[in-house]
C-alpha cells in the first residue's frame, strides 16, 4: 500500500475547534476524533485518509481501527455531536412565547455549529451520497429545523409583529434553509475558501435577517439590525 500524500498539519491545526490543541492528555479516541475534525475542515474529508489522520494523531494505524472500524466510523461520530449541538441550537422557550432575540440566538448557534463542523456542509453532497445512515439522519435535521422555524415564525404572526401569508412563510422558511444549509460552500466557491477556511458568519446570518427583515414590524426589524450590528463589532 502506498503511502498517503503529504498533508500540511499547521493548516489542519488552525482548522481545530477551539480548545482542540490540547490533545495530549485526551484520551485517543478523543484524540482521533479532534484530529479527524481538524484536518476534515482543513483538507476536505475525501482527501483525508485514517493514515493521515494516524500520522498526525501519533498513532499506529491499528491502534486507530481498534477504536474505528473506518473513517466513514468516524465521520458518523463527528456527526453525532455535531446533530446534538444543531438540536440545542433548535430549541425555543416553552415557558413563554419567542422574541426576536431568540431568533437571533438560534442563528448564532446554527452558524457557530456549522463553522466548527464545517466540513460536513462543504462536502455535504458527497458525504450524504456515501452514507445512507448519515443521509437519513440529516433529512431529520431538516425537518425539525423546518418545523422550529416555521414554529417560531407563525408566533411572530400570531403576535403580530410579523407579516407574512402561510404560503409566504412557507417558502421564507424554505429560502432560509437552503441558505443555512449550503451557505459553506457557496462562501468556498465566492471567495475562494479552498484551504478549509471559512468566511464570516456574521455575513450569513445578515442574509438570512434580509429575508426576514422587510416583513417584521418596525420595532422588531429595529431590534433585529440592532443586535445584527452589535454582532459585527
Amino acid at each position: 500500500m502506498k503511502d498517503p500524500p503529504p498533508i500540511d498539519l499547521a493548516a489542519s491545526a488552525a482548522n481545530a475547534p477551539v480548545g482542540a490543541g490540547r490533545r495530549a492528555a485526551r484520551p485517543t479516541r478523543e484524540r482521533i476524533l479532534d484530529t479527524s475534525l481538524a484536518m476534515f475542515n482543513a483538507h476536505g474529508e475525501p482527501n483525508v485518509t485514517t493514515n493521515h489522520i494516524a500520522d498526525e494523531t501519533g498513532i499506529s494505524p491499528g491502534n486507530l481501527y481498534y477504536h474505528f472500524r473506518s473513517k466513514d466510523d468516524i465521520v458518523e461520530r463527528l456527526f453525532g455531536a455535531y446533530e446534538n449541538r444543531i438540536d440545542d441550537a433548535l430549541l425555543l422557550p416553552t415557558a413563554r412565547n419567542p422574541n426576536i432575540e431568540d431568533l437571533w440566538l438560534q442563528l448564532h448557534l446554527l452558524f457557530e455549529t456549522i463553522g466548527d463542523y464545517r466540513f460536513l456542509h462543504r462536502d455535504l453532497v458527497d458525504i450524504l451520497a456515501r452514507n445512507r445512515r448519515i443521509r437519513t439522519r440529516f433529512a431529520r435535521i431538516l425537518d425539525r429545523a423546518t418545523v422550529s422555524a416555521c414554529t417560531l415564525l407563525r408566533q411572530f404572526v400570531a403576535d403580530g409583529v410579523l407579516r407574512l401569508a402561510p404560503a409566504e412563510l412557507d417558502v421564507l422558511v424554505e429560502n432560509a434553509m437552503a441558505l443555512v444549509t449550503f451557505w459553506v460552500g457557496y462562501d468556498s466557491v465566492r471567495n475562494n475558501h479552498y484551504d478549509g477556511s471559512i468566511g464570516d458568519p456574521r455575513a450569513a446570518m445578515r442574509r438570512v435577517i434580509a429575508l426576514l427583515a422587510p416583513h417584521l414590524a418596525p420595532t422588531e426589524r429595529d431590534h433585529l439590525t440592532a443586535l445584527a450590528t452589535a454582532y459585527a463589532d
